[in-house]
């Protein structure tokens, strides 16, 4: 299960912006500050522009989580799918507190979503 998380908005309008691009920057780089530069693209699952943009831009890519991650978000997820199919059949039956169940489905999903945003969001860098 493949995970998407939004830019906060500032990102999305700098996207918008940056797909006018008509300035080429050339950097030379030594052999390490290459390979330093291609392994943390990669571990961002970013393109190298792409990841000097986005540290241009103050925020500081997150490294794409391992596998672990997108099973336990999964788990969640489908934890959060049955406690509210749970709850339609008891609220049919009459014989739940919603409100107490209400609270929990929101706490799940809310760990589900400080989970992605823990793992996944970029953080705003400050110089």
């Amino acid at each position: 299960m493949l995970l998407v998380r939004e830019y906060p908005k500032t990102l999305e309008k700098n996207r918008r912006e940056m797909m006018k691009r008509t300035i080429k920057k050339q950097v030379w780089l030594n052999r390490t500050e290459a390979r330093e530069l291609q392994k943390k693209a990669k571990k961002a699952c970013l393109s190298e522009a792409g990841l000097v943009r986005m540290l241009i831009s103050g925020y500081e890519p997150r490294q794409q989580p391992d596998e672990s991650f997108y099973e336990l978000a999964g788990q969640l997820s489908a934890v959060g799918n049955s406690l509210n199919q749970i709850a339609a059949k008891a609220h049919s039956l009459g014989y739940i507190d919603e409100v107490k169940y209400e609270e929990e489905a929101r706490r799940l999903h809310m760990l589900q979503a400080d989970l992605e945003e823990a793992v996944l969001t970029p953080v705003k860098r400050s110089f």
